[in-house]
């Protein structure tokens, strides 16, 4: 798994690609939880790259909308590949999550 992030005025964007799984989203979680003890609390995870979601994955993202929500903030997903798609759907979480077809799409919402 490979993180990456560009930090705009008025949010972040979190790039994800490669596996997020229990033998990741520990690095997954410490690089969203330090981007909100920075104040980034507005954030775009661009899922374009990502080849398997797993059950601790979605868990570290339900953990992190939680976090930035009670602090005022949003995370939005953008572009999720087909299978990071289907996991949000099939747990059910697809509610929670907004979800875009681009990037550019989840920047503008904010």
């Amino acid at each position: 798994m490979e993180i990456t992030t560009q930090e705009y005025k008025r949010l972040t964007v979190v790039t994800v690609t490669g596996r997020v799984d229990s033998a990741t989203s520990g690095d997954f979680e410490s690089a969203l939880h330090g981007l909100i003890e920075k104040g980034r609390f507005s954030l775009v995870l661009d899922m374009a790259g990502v080849e398997f979601l797993s059950s601790s994955g979605l868990r570290v993202m339900v953990s992190v909308l939680k976090s930035v929500r009670q602090a005022g903030g949003e995370l939005c997903v953008a572009q999720p590949a087909a299978q990071a798609s289907d996991a949000i759907a099939i747990a059910g979480l697809d509610a929670l999550f907004r979800t875009f077809p681009s990037r550019e799409a989840a920047i503008a919402s904010f």
